[in-house]
């Protein structure tokens, strides 16, 4: 099979294993991950069981038509005949009957959120014939009834409680305390039972093995649109995907006694990321007992114990597929008598913790390069990092040695506190208030309440069961397998069996996924430092050549040396209006507003602020832009007036102040009289700014420092306005630099918000000052927030009345707030930064808007061709890492440097 992604019928039933010939240039698009990974252990001699995928693309058929056509199902029965071939058994034999699994996987690993059918061939007598062909009733019975409940559940839409009930009955009748524990002759009741669910619930269970494995294929492409996959790939972002692939094995059995068994394995410690096999392991289960968390396993180590063979096998095969893969495994495998079958291997789900750790690993080990390292690592990874934890003087203090009430499995990374809640609906009502979730186990019907949650709490299950799995994945701190939890979900009580202590619902809680402790009381938490593998990996990031630099958006010397710390290259917008809104300054920039008064004062308090942000970015560009917003956003509401207030603001009476506010009032004030505007209005409000950063930048080289001031002027529409202020800015500066005898560079630039702007961007890139023939724009920074706004149509403010529903019925494809929009804002931008190059080939082109930050939006402006994206400081080692993955993705492919990307840019396109 090729690359393509268009199909004739033959290409889309794939088989893998026994005889089925290499794929030898796989493509996980077509094949789904779990596909992808059956070809290549398949073509690099593990050990698989036999079988066919069928391909994505026969999802969006089955989508569309509720069935597949007579053609595909044509091909399964021929793939079906050849599994038969290499096994020697036959599909529905009543002598030496072949079962078959039915798994989903799509391209992007949904742990828990699409269907499984094992076991799929079983009926009345083939069960029989299963119990002959092993001389084990006991084994055949049971996989039977597995079939049972699992083909209702999945593929019929029955309760599955209505079979635990069953189970729960027949434990009560012959005193078993777990599964393992029924005799044959349970098992055969067991099964009767379950049958009584079925016609309880008026269905009917197919006894023609092909009826049952058509049915579970269908089910299967169902399941890629069921409730829990859509709001999966909602809370992930996952777009773009064409479906799931549907995976059809032959099965073997963990479940035949004491010699067989099944588990699941990373190949290093998904928690940290150290060099140590962990996984969990069960004698004499099915897969689903270890992943569902329906029985707490064992340690991996135990089977080393009790199969040693196969797992000599399994630690040749865990660096086998390292070596192949240069990444850190998840597996899953069944041993059946003696013998290893890998059923699945997958890059793992790992905590920012690990990714990194791992990364460097990897490296040092010689099994990735630096570059392909940098491509696994996730934008979640890095938030995880950023993550809440407890710090270690937490950790060594009383409160919190002495309020550990509980011990379970480090299920996911980090810290949490949070209320109690006991299901998914409450915490997602509840999720502004911080919450935990605390489950007797998960399961994919809970995805919504466990996004909504600090963290999550379960009494059942290991690392490897559902809720720890998602957790990682999604840097949710985790406690899992907790078992001395007892959960009563109708009192809405959890009891800790040893101490008898009760915790109620919204009782606070702490919990600690790196340990597994639950803390009885509130644990206050801190921020990781950019450190270790880390830094060491951002570092790595930073070395891409030809990538985006990455600067930050800071108002204040503290948010500047933040940043610094996060590894911000320097400050890319700083918006002077928010030094305006403390309490002590308010009053004054109040009387300026309304009376022209104490504009001095101003800019005393401007002057310092800015002289803490350059000594924070010493020797490092910093971008400030001029007062942005409307000045009404300064005053006071009128119901707030009274005579305090307005002798305060030099108002004699209150009815003065008032007349004063709402002469100032505006119908549309995001489109008045805010930006460049109010410079043209109240030139002394540009030159009070322009003085206060001049200065300040010369008290910073009066110590020594190196002050970068880049000057911008905000909501330019015309080229006059931009020129009228730009002479304004030089003039000041250069009169401040002559006044201190000093001489430091500065650049002045315009933000490129209005698309009219952005339209006439050669002209303003053209300008050049009459007096001395100097160009007198440097930069453009476009600020894409507004520029969204206004290319829209939308206020960002009011958006959320119909921007959900847009996004949920596809009329819009994402929020364009949040991801740029690449056919209309994206293409004013390279409108505007092609023909502002072509009149000025030294001009910088950069992203100020919160697209800056968002990894999406970074890759389309690394394709551009622009120099640098500025973000809020906590997001900037994510777009450090989005930068590079950005450039290295497109070096694989062009070489094509960033400047030509940007004049490589054709309207007609």
């Amino acid at each position: 099979m090729s690359n393509r992604t268009e199909f004739t019928w033959s290409d889309v039933v794939i088989p893998f294993g026994g005889s089925a010939p290499s794929v030898e240039t796989p493509n996980k698009d077509i094949l789904g991950g779990k596909g992808l990974g059956l070809q290549e252990m398949s073509r690099i001699g593990v050990d698989v069981p036999p079988g066919f995928t069928l391909a994505t693309p026969l999802c969006t058929v089955y989508e569309e038509r509720k069935d597949l056509p007579t053609e595909i199902w044509e091909q399964v029965m021929e793939a079906v005949k050849r599994v038969e071939s290499d096994t020697g058994k036959e599909f529905g034999s009543e002598e030496h009957p072949l079962l078959f699994s039915c798994r989903s996987g799509a391209a992007i690993s949904m742990p828990g959120m699409m269907d499984t059918v094992l076991n799929i061939g079983l009926n009345a007598k083939t069960v029989d014939a299963l119990a002959k062909a092993t001389d084990n009733p006991r084994f055949a019975y049971d996989a039977y009834r597995r079939l049972l409940d699992m083909f209702g559940d999945v593929v019929l839409g029955m309760a599955h409680e209505a079979f635990e009930e069953k189970m729960s009955y027949l434990k009560k009748e012959t005193g078993a305390v777990h599964d393992i524990d029924f005799t044959a002759d349970q098992l055969k009741e067991l099964v009767q039972l379950y049958k009584d669910v079925y016609k309880e619930s008026g269905e009917v269970f197919p006894e023609d093995p092909y009826d049952q494995l058509r049915a579970c294929i269908k089910a299967v492409f169902r399941s890629w649109n069921s409730q829990r996959a859509i709001k999966y790939r909602e809370i992930k972002q996952i777009k773009g995907l064409i479906g799931t692939a549907c995976n059809i094995q032959c099965m073997v059995f963990g479940n035949l006694g004491s010699n067989s068994g099944t588990g699941v394995a990373f190949s290093r410690n998904p928690g940290n990321g150290a060099k140590v096999v962990m996984g969990e392991f069960l004698v004499n289960a099915q897969g689903e007992d270890v992943v569902a968390g329906i029985r707490t396993p064992e340690p991996i180590s135990k089977m080393k114990e009790v199969l040693p063979k196969a797992y000599d096998q399994f630690i040749k095969n865990i660096i086998l597929l390292e070596e192949h893969f240069g990444d850190m495994q998840d597996v899953e495998f069944t041993v059946e008598n003696g013998k290893l079958w890998m059923l699945q291997c997958r890059s793992g789900k790992r905590t920012g913790q690990a990714a990194f750790s791992i990364a460097v690993d990897m490296v040092n080990e010689g099994l990735a390069t630096k570059e392909d390292a940098l491509l696994k690592i996730e934008p979640d990874h890095v938030r995880q990092i950023l993550h809440p934890t407890f710090s270690q003087a937490a950790l060594d203090s009383l409160r919190y040695k002495e309020n550990v009430i509980a011990v379970g499995l480090a299920g996911g990374p980090g810290a949490a506190v949070g209320r109690i809640v006991f299901d998914t609906k409450q915490a997602e009502a509840q999720s502004s208030e911080r919450v935990i979730l605390v489950r007797e186990v998960t399961s994919p019907e809970d995805v919504g309440g466990m996004w909504a949650s600090q963290g999550i709490l379960t009494a059942r299950g290991g690392i490897t069961s559902h809720a720890a799995v998602v957790a990682r994945g999604w840097g949710k701190p985790c406690v899992c397998g907790c078992e001395d939890l007892c959960i009563d979900e109708n009192a809405r009580t959890l009891t800790i069996r040893s101490s008898g202590k009760v915790l109620k619902d919204g009782n606070i809680i702490s919990i600690n996924g790196s340990t597994g402790e639950v803390i009885g009381v509130e644990i206050e938490t801190s921020r990781a430092l950019v450190e270790g593998s880390f830094g060491k990996v951002l570092g790595w990031a930073d070395d891409i050549p030809d990538a985006l630099k990455v600067l930050t958006n800071a108002d204040s010397g503290p948010d500047a040396a933040k940043a610094s710390g996060l590894g911000a290259q320097g400050i890319g917008l700083t918006r002077t209006e928010h030094m305006f809104f403390a309490p002590e300054r308010l009053p004054v920039v109040r009387r300026w507003i309304l009376r022209e008064e104490g504009l001095d004062e101003v800019k005393q308090f401007q002057r310092s602020d800015f002289l803490d942000i350059f000594e924070a970015m010493n020797d490092k560009p910093v971008t400030i832009r001029l007062l942005d917003p409307p000045l009404h956003e300064f005053l006071p509401r009128v119901g707030q007036v009274d005579t305090a207030l307005a002798a305060q603001l030099g108002f004699n009476d209150p009815k003065e102040l008032i007349a004063a506010i709402e002469s100032m009032h505006e119908e549309n004030p995001m489109l008045g009289l805010r930006g460049c505007r109010l410079g043209v209005v109240r030139r002394g409000l540009t030159e009070m700014q322009v003085d206060a950063i001049m200065n300040a930048a010369a008290d910073l080289a009066q110590q020594d420092g190196k002050p970068r001031p880049r000057i911008m002027i905000p909501l330019v529409g015309s080229v006059n306005e931009f020129e009228e202020q730009a002479l304004i800015v030089k003039a000041i500066a250069e009169k401040v630099m002559t006044e201190r005898r000093l001489d430091f560079p500065y650049e002045i630039g315009t933000m490129i918000e209005v698309p009219r702007a952005a339209l006439v961007s050669d002209k303003l890139a053209a300008l050049v000052d009459k007096e001395d023939g100097k160009r007198l724009c440097s930069f453009f920074s476009f600020g894409t927030n507004d520029l969204t706004q206004m290319t829209f149509g939308i206020s960002r403010d009011d958006a959320r009345a119909f921007l959900p529903l847009y996004l949920e019925r596809g009329i819009l494809p994402d929020d364009p707030f949040e991801t740029i929009d690449k056919d209309g804002v994206g293409w004013l931008v390279k409108l505007s930064s092609a023909n502002g190059r072509l009149v000025n080939e030294d001009l910088s082109l950069s992203v100020c808007g919160e697209h800056g930050g968002d990894p999406q939006s970074i890759k389309f402006f690394d394709s551009i061709g622009l120099d640098y994206v500025s973000c809020s400081p906590f997001r900037v080692p994510i777009a450090r890492l989005a930068a590079a993955q950005a450039a290295i993705a497109r070096q694989k492919l062009s070489h094509v440097l960033k400047r030509d990307r940007v004049l490589s840019f054709d309207p007609r396109l």
